[in-house]
């Protein structure tokens, strides 16, 4: 628990790259917390995991894609009414398989400039304007 008495969740979220520069954005589905927000992909992170293990595992189980090369970009903090959530965020260059909604969530891939046009998780918003070709260097 937090100070505030808000639980506390670390998460993994993957930012998938395909090479034309595009990365995968994931709508939550109806049922969830913050449904019909964009975000990136990912999952809390379960006991005795690394954060990469997480991310591994999350976005096999929600996608169906297995993970070539990651690479953190930045550990962020958000607190929403009910939780505080501590994101790392991957970036993800590599990966085999072709990404499925295994969720229910709508998939889509969008370049750096069309996702800041989507509703994503105020917790994502931080790091969409890193995000342009040249900033990713």
């Amino acid at each position: 628990m937090t100070e505030a008495g808000k639980r506390k969740v670390r998460v993994a979220a993957g930012i998938v790259w395909r090479d034309d520069g595009r990365f995968l954005a994931a709508r939550r589905p109806e049922g969830k917390p913050r449904a019909g927000y964009w975000e990136f992909p990912g999952g809390k992170q379960e006991a005795g995991e690394s954060m990469e293990e997480t991310l591994h595992r999350e976005l096999k189980e929600e996608l169906g894609i297995s993970c070539g090369d990651i690479v953190c970009m930045d550990i962020l903090s958000h607190e929403y009414s009910e939780i505080c959530v501590e994101l790392h965020f991957m970036h993800v260059t590599r990966f085999t398989g072709d990404p499925e909604a295994n969720d229910g969530q709508e998939l889509r891939w969008v370049s750096p400039e069309e996702a800041l046009s989507l509703n994503f998780l105020p917790a994502d918003k931080a790091v969409l304007a890193c995000l342009s070709p040249l900033k990713r260097g």
